[in-house]
Formats: structure tokens, sequence, C-alpha cells
């Protein structure tokens, strides 16, 4: 007796088993390498180089020397703090309008603190921060709960922080107080410590955002809230994470700001927003094309540093830098709208709806 274990066919069946789809084929290291060393992927790396080139070229004397890249560095370092920052609200799909003028906040109530109040610098610090966190909440209540569009409720908290601002003090409040000035200019291995503190920031921010849950929640809320909401994420909670967490960075600006400076400047604010945004977006087409990122906006902070400074040492007015963060901004908005596919924007919605399927099969079972 014998097993037949072909299937059983009936007499004129002519179906056959069609093959297995072809899988794609893994991309090869070279291919891969490619693509990420391309200019559309790190366009801003070139743009240094280049300017780099250009500007030492033209100012050789200058540009290239150890103590004109140590004070680049020094310069740059809250500005790196605040760019980093602001991707994390906008990660979450808030648009921080008051970024600039809680970095001012920050500054003057610190100083207001220690002068006025004659409180310790560590409790000033800790009740800086405080507010910071406040100003954050206040936000996330416009947002989620009175329904307010994040970039008009964000211009009207920058108008009132500026009032907040004049009330305390309309004129620069000097700070005196032994140990304050060391918190922004004490240096370790020919560095300040501001340097330090905008890689310990990057670096925080850069595992949130990309290694915890957290940051994957930020994204798919900035992506499309009511998808994530579909998924179950607590997308109210999730902004409020996001705009604490840009209240307490900038409110630390703002005493590194007081602490360089010996002085809680209530005029500062409007030195922030703009560089920020324009490094912010700018970053966003580098690395992960078409989403914030830290090392993307760190590239970018460097490009728009190396450009103010080598147009400056070249001659350029003194309306460049504006001009400069201007254009900048604009170009990096539109590239960014470019890289945004639909295939993109729809990504995470189709992985939070695909996430959802197993649970609603159980369910029905």
């Amino acid at each position: 007796m014998s097993t037949n274990l072909q299937p059983d066919r009936t007499q004129g069946d002519d179906q056959t088993v069609p093959p297995p789809p072809m899988l794609p084929a893994e991309p090869t290291r070279w291919a891969r390498f490619k693509e990420q060393a391309s200019f559309r992927n790190v366009s801003g790396l070139y743009i240094i180089a280049i300017m780099i080139a250009v500007f030492w070229y033209h100012e050789p004397h200058t540009f290239m020397t150890m103590l004109s890249w140590k004070l680049l560095l020094d310069q740059q370092a809250i500005a790196a703090i605040i760019a980093v920052t602001v991707c994390v609200p906008l990660s979450a799909g808030v648009i921080d309008l008051a970024v600039g003028t809680e970095v001012g906040l920050g500054t003057v109530v610190v100083a207001w603190l220690i002068a006025d109040k004659s409180l310790s610098v560590p409790l000033a610090f800790a009740l800086t921060l405080v507010a910071g966190a406040f100003v954050g909440v206040v936000i996330t209540m416009l947002v989620t709960k009175a329904r307010i569009n994040s970039f008009i409720a964000t211009l009207a908290m920058s108008s009132i922080l500026l009032a907040v601002i004049s009330w305390i003090s309309g004129e620069p409040i000097p700070v005196a107080v032994n140990g304050f000035s060391t918190i922004a200019n004490g240096e370790l291995f020919g560095l300040v410590y501001p340097v330090y503190y905008a890689a310990g920031v990057s670096l925080f921010i850069w595992y949130a955002l990309e290694h915890t849950s957290f940051g994957r929640r930020v994204y798919a809320t900035g992506a499309n809230p009511e998808a994530a909401r579909l998924a179950g994420i607590r997308t109210s909670r999730v902004i409020l994470g996001a705009t604490i967490t840009c209240g307490v960075l900038t409110g630390f600006a703002g005493i590194i700001t007081a602490s360089q400076l010996s002085t809680g400047d209530p005029t500062i604010s409007s030195g922030f927003l703009l560089p920020a945004f324009a490094a912010a977006f700018l970053g966003s087409t580098q690395f992960k094309r078409g989403r914030f990122n830290v090392p993307g906006t760190l590239v970018a902070v460097a490009l728009l540093a190396i450009g103010v400074e080598g147009l400056q040492l070249w001659g350029a007015p003194v309306w460049t830098p504006n001009m400069f963060d201007g254009v900048v901004l604009l170009l990096a908005v539109g590239f960014a709208q470019l890289q945004r596919s639909p295939t993109k924007r729809t990504a995470a919605i189709r992985r939070v709806l695909r996430s959802l399927r197993p649970r609603d099969r159980r369910a029905e079972a």
C-alpha cells in the first residue's frame, strides 16, 4: 500500500500554486554608506566644509586660528542648548514661539531672586527652573484644554512673559554674589562650562527622543495626534512633558546667560528665537529627513555660527546675522516640507493602526 503525498487534483484542474513573493534584496554596505553620505542627507556638513574653505582662503589669519574656534564654541553653547531644547515641543507638534522670552524670564528671575530677595544661589537656581516648568504647564493648558492653536497660544504667552519681565524689573539687575559668575565663566580643559552644559543637554534630549518610549510617543503625537490617541497614547500628557522639558531647559539657559553677564538683562529675549528655530528646522533636513533630531540641529547650529562669523570677519554689515538666520530659516522650512512625503507623513499612522489590529481580533474572539 503506497501513500500518495501529492495533493488531490480533480480532472481538468489547471491551477498551480504561485511562487512565493520575492523579498527585496538587502542593500549593500556601500549602498547604505552612499545614502547616508549623500548631499541630500547631510547637506549641512558639505556646506560647512565649503564655507570653511572659502573663509579660510579669504581670512587665513583670523578665521582658522585656535582662538577663533574657541570663541565660536563659547559663544554658541547657549544657542545650542536652546536649539536642541526647542526640538522637543516641535517634535510633539507644538510651535513654541515663547522660547526666547522663556530664556529671558529665567535670566531676570534668577538675578532678581539673588540680588533683590537675597536667596542663596542653589535655591534661586531651583526656583527659576520651577518657574520655567510652570510656563510649560500653562502652555499645555492653553493648547490641550482651551484648544488654542500652539502658534497663537505661545505667541500670546511670549507677550505675557515680556510683561512679567518688565514687571519684575525694567532695568538690568546686577548680581555680585561670589560663585554665581563661575557657573558660566569657569573653564575646564580650556573650554568654558557652557560648552559642557550644551553637550550634556544634547545627549539627554537625544537619548530621550531616540531611545525611550517617551520619545516615540512625542514623535507619534507630532505626526498625527488623532492616530496617537487611537493607539492609547495620552497626547495631553506627552505635550505636557514636552513643554515642561522646554520650560525647564530654557530656564536653565537663562541662568547661564545671567551668570555669563553677571546681570539679569530684561532686553535679551528677542535674540534667541530666530536662531533656535532656524537651527531646529534646518536640522530636520539632516540625517533623519523630515524629523526634528539633535545631531542635525547641532550641525545646523555650527553652520549658522560659521556662516555668520565668516561673513563678519569678511567685513559684512551689522545686520548680516539677522539676514543670514532669516534666509536659512526660510530655506530650511521649504526643504523640510519637500522631504515630508505623504508616505513618511502617514508611516506613523499605519504603524499605529497595524498595532491595534491584533487586539481587535482578540476582542472579537
